[in-house]
């Protein structure tokens, strides 16, 4: 049951006075500067599942005290205390439900019962719900309030993080998807363990969370903290959780996150089951009148400069445009988990007709602004290492990787080459030769060196035709070889850049057509004809065996 709440209450960020009624409409969040109240475990499960849908796992039974641990009073008492004023056994609620229709399990911390910290009792519950999880093959949702792990069991709680993080690796090797909401706070054993350990970090705006806390970092550095540090803005720019996510968007964005795993569609009246796809996919208009094109003949022999100009429009559709228009429930995932998030590689799931993917793509932007925010769709290693954590999560799911490849290049700075530019890009390179899931990629506009060839790795490699790919770019070659770059439409001509030599030369296997004059001038309907050309291109691989998909891409690269 949700605790009552005042007629009236006041934020204690803003001061703002807020009705009691609509405090607990927008689900205990400020109106005023967004402040995220707490919540306690029951409330945060009546507001994630469905109504009615949760069925309580029930709680383990652990020796209470087994230290025999007493400060200025028995843990015995504190414990008794805290069951006393939460009416739970220990920190967490663990439940089975399920979130807009898909079925999880969910294991939600109360921060109430003695900070929510880590011990045998927590450490027991979360386990078992991962258990749970993986008997039952559902996803497993872990809230995470917690200042660490429980001082008063020793080495005894410290064992709770090994025993839960090896809890979540067989998640991992069972193809099972977690994912885990970071709310305020989360630190200590929690953040060091299952806390960041989901496939999906999802956090409430505002929600601290880290190892060490802020006093005790001030302390030892003397030094002072930077603004924001450890809240979830913070350590979204680095790269360290997908999203902030603000409450009132919670239930719709796991929902389409769980899509991964559970799709949920809509019953048809006379029509299959709402979990059984249909048995065929009807195209779109698009779709039925479209083949890809493998013959370099009916392609037109442009001028180099037509090419390079088309290939680099500035009203060119983009990624992020494609994904939005081509994907139903497209949720975009951030970060390396590493050092930081590069804007010009974007990627994330959703579903292409009847199948979800994982969507990764260089991103360019859109005006000047976007532009130099994306660095011109010239990624960074931590970019790189974005696509490579979001093709490993396909692979666990199961899940055909799609890419749209758009970019001058790699980003060509001091900071890339400190963090290891080349280092990212082959790594890449080798993991998307091995890749066990189809694997598509299309050339969407400029495919420009190493850059471009991180992320096109592919069964099919396909190019709009409009688009260009190269070692080098035209003006690269001009003031190389030609000392002049002037000379770069002679360049061009001689580098075979445009879709026409490409297919010609084998580099790729097909060519997406384009609206007339080019998909600057229709982006709908060239959204439409790259749908069309994606679901073609799958459906040739989509049924092979993971053995001979693997081998069947290494022949294509092998016979170059």
């Amino acid at each position: 049951m949700t605790a009552p709440t005042a007629v009236w209450t006041r934020c204690p960020q803003c001061s703002e006075l807020i009705y009691g009624g609509r405090y607990e409409r927008i689900l205990r969040t400020c109106p005023g500067c967004g402040r995220h109240d707490r919540l306690t475990a029951g409330q945060r499960v009546e507001q994630l599942l469905d109504a009615g849908s949760a069925e309580p796992l029930a709680p383990p039974r652990v020796p209470d005290d087994p230290l025999g641990f007493t400060d200025s009073r028995p843990y015995v008492e504190r414990l008794r205390e805290a069951r006393a004023e939460t009416g739970m056994t220990d920190a967490v609620l663990c439940v089975t439900g399920e979130v807009i229709g898909r079925p999880v399990v969910a294991a939600v911390m109360d921060f109430r019962f003695m900070g929510g910290s880590l011990g045998g009792g927590v450490g027991e519950a979360i386990t078992r719900a991962a258990e749970t999880a993986l008997r039952l093959r559902r996803p497993l949702i872990i809230v995470t309030a917690s200042g660490g792990a429980r001082m008063q069991e020793g080495a005894l709680a410290l064992m709770q993080m090994a025993k839960t993080s090896q809890a979540l690796a067989e998640l991992d090797e069972a193809g099972i998807l977690t994912i885990s909401l970071i709310s305020d706070p989360t630190y200590g054993g929690v953040a060091a363990s299952y806390a960041t350990l989901g496939d999906v970090i999802l956090a409430e705006p505002g929600a601290r969370v880290g190892f060490a806390g802020p006093r005790v970092i001030r302390q030892t550095i003397q030094a002072d903290l930077p603004e924001g540090f450890q809240t979830a803005e913070f350590l979204l720019t680095r790269g360290l959780v997908d999203a902030v996510v603000p409450r009132t968007a919670l239930r719709t964005t796991i929902a389409d996150l769980l899509e991964a795993q559970h799709p949920v569609r809509p019953r048809k009246r006379g029509g299959p089951s709402a979990t059984e796809p249909p048995a065929t996919t009807t195209p779109t208009t698009a779709a039925a009148s479209t083949r890809l094109i493998r013959d370099p003949a009916l392609l037109p022999d442009l001028d180099p400069e037509q090419v390079i100009k088309a290939a680099r429009h500035e009203n060119r559709p983009n990624t992020l445009e494609y994904a939005n228009q081509l994907l139903d429930g497209f949720q975009e995932l951030r970060g390396d988990r590493l050092t930081g998030d590069c804007p010009a590689i974007v990627g994330g799931v959703g579903r292409l007709g009847d199948r979800q993917v994982v969507l990764i793509g260089h991103q360019k932007g859109r005006d000047t602004a976007e532009r130099v925010r994306r660095n011109f769709g010239m990624a960074l290693p931590e970019g790189y290492r974005k696509a490579a954590r979001l093709m490993r999560l396909a692979v666990k799911l199961g899940l055909p990787i799609l890419t749209l490849v758009d970019t001058p290049g790699a980003h060509p700075g001091i900071g890339a080459e400190e963090r290891g530019q080349a280092w990212a890009i082959a790594e890449n390179i080798r993991l998307m030769s091995g890749l066990p899931v189809p694997v598509i990629a299309a050339i969407t506009g400029e495919g420009g060196s190493g850059g471009a060839l991180a992320l096109a790795v592919a069964d099919r490699v396909l190019a709009c035709a409009g688009a260009m790919y190269s070692v080098i770019s035209p003006e690269g070659c001009a003031a190389i070889l030609w000392k002049d770059q002037s000379a770069a439409p002679r360049a061009a001509a001689a580098l075979q850049i445009g879709a026409r030599d490409l297919l010609g030369n084998g580099i790729v296997d097909a060519v997406v057509p384009e609206p007339d004059g080019g998909a600057h001038h229709d982006p709908s309907q060239a959204a439409e004809l790259l749908r069309a050309a994606l679901d073609e291109a799958l459906a040739e691989v989509a049924g092979l065996p993971p053995a001979e998909l693997v081998a069947q891409r290494r022949r294509r690269f092998r016979r170059y």
